[in-house]
């Protein structure tokens, strides 16, 4: 009997938690659609959408979120060239080569990288991996997109190495027993038999990846500037969607002005962005686990 109680108050407990966590994210939603209506009202959003200035501080004050957009993905696009093959190396090491002795201090390692701050990640790249880069490539400004984006897919490997690593394991055994039993090495089964089976999963954890990235606010903050420019050049200082929130936010323009409101415009486009790829992420990895059955 006090089991079954036990088990009552205890479902009904998460339950409680479940429709908590549910409320947030409605209310977060709510949050940034009223309070972008204000803008919105004033500004087209085609124009919004597609003009190449923004300029909202300024005294000619413009409102396309293009520049924005493309600095946020400029730092994306480097993360991931780090990212890709860094963390693709490390998981097979880690899930198919590995003793299990090796792949326990690995895995410490990676854990590490996952607890430190990204302030300090931030001020690394300021402070030091830019000054190295800047020996190697003269003309690298001294706030730039690539040494935080470089920075950005450092911090980023512990997530996709973790979901992808995951989504190995998850491929059966007897795949890999038949491999070997035909003569292939551990690295040649991986590469032709482990990731194909478990690429869906492995594109879930890189589509995470890409929106951790996206969401990122210290290190872009800290070492790739706050200048909003529509530029593909990774050696110059861009702006990107979550530094612009944090100069505003954490600025002179007074709370309630037109200007102010344009943060949570840009908070919105960034949300949507986001939910882009983590539902693209969900679907990936729902594939992997219907196609296992798990």
């Amino acid at each position: 009997m006090k089991r079954l109680v036990f088990d009552k108050v205890s479902e009904i407990i998460l339950s409680i938690f479940g429709i908590f966590s549910i409320f947030i994210t409605v209310a977060i939603i709510f949050v940034l659609i009223n309070d972008s209506l204000p803008f919105f009202r004033d500004i087209n959003i085609l124009k919004f959408l597609t003009d190449t200035e923004w300029t909202p501080l300024f005294v000619t004050k413009k409102y396309g979120i293009l520049p924005l957009v493309c600095g946020t993905f400029l730092i994306v696009i480097v993360a991931l060239s780090v990212a890709v093959p860094f963390g693709v190396a490390i998981t097979i090491y880690v899930s198919e080569i590995a003793p299990a002795r090796v792949r326990e201090i690995v895995k410490v390692f990676i854990e590490f990288l996952a607890s430190i701050p990204t302030v300090v990640y931030g001020y690394f790249a300021l402070l030091w991996f830019t000054p190295t880069l800047q020996k190697i490539f003269p003309n690298l400004e001294t706030f730039n997109a690539f040494s935080p984006g470089i920075v950005v897919g450092i911090m980023i490997l512990p997530y996709v190495i973790s979901i992808s690593e995951d989504a190995m394991r998850s491929v059966p055994q007897s795949l890999r027993e038949g491999s070997y039993a035909l003569g292939a090495t551990r690295l040649y089964t991986a590469f032709k038999i482990v990731i194909p089976a478990a690429f869906p999963g492995i594109s879930a954890a890189y589509i995470l990846g890409i929106s951790r990235a996206l969401g990122e606010t210290m290190i872009v903050a800290i070492a790739a500037g706050m200048l909003p420019q529509l530029t593909l050049n990774p050696f110059e200082p861009v702006q990107t969607m979550t530094a612009y929130i944090v100069q505003v936010a954490l600025g002179d323009v007074p709370h309630g002005t037109f200007e102010y409101a344009t943060i949570f415009a840009v908070g919105l486009t960034l949300f949507v962005i986001t939910l882009f790829f983590n539902t693209a992420a969900f679907i990936l990895k729902e594939r992997v686990s219907a196609k296992f059955g798990k």
